[in-house]
């Protein structure tokens, strides 16, 4: 019979990052700053490159970044390259956001933003390339990221872990784009 060891203790992945001082007293990440985003590579990618540390509002904060972000890269990346490069950026958002969320004791503190910014990227890319249909997109995109409907509330409390932080944005995502391609097959 064989035994498997436990998943890494929040402790233990601090010890290893060099994130617990001496004393063992308790960390203060419960509000991340500047310092601690620039401590792991994984900490500033989940906190958006520090857009997660807005006091207000994290989550549209983050999702703001994609814009500037989607103008740069649809410029640059054909579509199957772009398409390639979110899949990346999901996959190391993963890894990022699970590493982040155990060193802060939060599966999925409102500061780890990068979730929001793959998603909306996902969302841009398949929205008509105008700045109405592109606002319009974001202030859905919001909605469901914050109101969560089934089954965004389902997965969202149910799965764990860096993906449970990913795919519950990629299913508002979801909803998005499929809110946007029902107005634009019955309305226009």
């Amino acid at each position: 019979m064989t035994t498997s060891t436990p998943p890494e203790s929040r402790e233990e992945v601090e010890q290893e990052f060099g994130l617990l001082s001496k004393t063992k007293a308790p960390p203060a990440y419960l509000t991340p700053s500047i310092k601690f985003i620039f401590q792991h590579p994984a900490f500033f990618l989940a906190f958006g490159g520090g857009s997660g540390l807005s006091p207000a509002a994290p989550g549209t904060v983050g999702t703001l970044v994609a814009f500037p972000l989607f103008w740069l890269l649809n410029q640059h990346l054909e579509p199957l390259q772009f398409l390639l490069l979110i899949d990346v950026m999901f996959i190391v958002g993963i890894w990022a956001c699970a590493l982040t969320g155990r060193v802060l004791g939060a599966h999925d503190h409102g500061g780890m933003v990068w979730d929001e910014i793959v998603a909306f990227l996902l969302v841009l890319f398949f929205t008509p390339d105008n700045l109405m249909w592109q606002a319009f997109a974001f202030l859905l995109f919001r909605f469901f990221d914050i109101y969560k409907p089934q089954p965004i509330r389902y997965y969202d409390k149910k799965l764990r872990g860096g993906f449970g932080v990913m795919f519950d944005d990629m299913l508002a995502a979801f909803y998005t784009l499929l809110c946007l391609a029902a107005w634009k097959a019955f309305v226009f």
